[in-house]
Order: C-alpha cells, then sequence, then structure tokens
C-alpha cells in the first residue's frame, strides 16, 4: 500500500471534509438547543412572574435569587442580566417557532441588547422566507 499516492492523500482530504463537515453540525445543534432552551427559561420566568394575571408585579427580588440560586446549583450562565435577556427572549419572540436555528445565544444577546427594531427586521425576514 503506497501512503504517498493520490488514492491516499483523496482519503486524507475526504475524511477531514466529513469531520469539518460533523463538527458545524454539531455546534450548530448546540447552538439551536440552547437558544431554545433559553427562550423556555424565559417562559418558565414570565409565566412565574404573572402567576396567571396579565401583567407581572413589578418590585421582587426575583432576578437576584434565581441568579444566586441557580448558579449554586448549575454553575455560570445563570447572571441577573442573562435571565433578564432570557425573559426578554420569550416576550420579544412569543412563538418559538419563529426563532432563527442560524443565530447563536450571542446574536439574540446582541439582537436584544440593540433595540425593537432589530426584532421586527428579523421577526419579519423570517416570516418571507
Amino acid at each position: 500500500m503506497n501512503l504517498e499516492s493520490n488514492k491516499y492523500q483523496n482519503l486524507i482530504h475526504q475524511i477531514g471534509e466529513l469531520f469539518q463537515s460533523g463538527r458545524q453540525r454539531a455546534i450548530q445543534s448546540v447552538n439551536t438547543v440552547l437558544v431554545q432552551t433559553y427562550w423556555e427559561i424565559g417562559h418558565y420566568i414570565v409565566e412565574f412572574e404573572q402567576q396567571g394575571n396579565e401583567r407581572a408585579e413589578y418590585g421582587t427580588q426575583l432576578f437576584e435569587r434565581l441568579s444566586k440560586d441557580l448558579t449554586l446549583q448549575y454553575g455560570k450562565g445563570f447572571g441577573r442580566s442573562n435571565l433578564l435577556y432570557m425573559r426578554k427572549l420569550y416576550l420579544s419572540f412569543p412563538i418559538s417557532g419563529t426563532l432563527s436555528h442560524l443565530l447563536t445565544w450571542s446574536h439574540y444577546y446582541e439582537i436584544l441588547k440593540a433595540n425593537t427594531n432589530c426584532i421586527f427586521l428579523i421577526k419579519n425576514n423570517y416570516r418571507n422566507n
């Protein structure tokens, strides 16, 4: 067997392309699941806040307490700011099917920080495609 042949180099190339493609699909899947999970966490928070009412009561220490308890139990990722943006994700995209599988949590985080015009453009773009 000649390991210097073009066939062997082609084998290396094919394996490399397959590996890179699989890695990219895995990353995309993880990002999609993460965004969906954060959307669901936002949904739970809104449901808890509103307790069946149309509007939430403000002035509670919910986010500080949630942040502390979730961080103690599950580690990083549950800072007050992150929890607020999970809530905002749900409120901005109340139908989970409107979330784009092409965007990561970092993308959504920046969009939610930017302004509501960005959210409007994303929703309209999703509906038109």
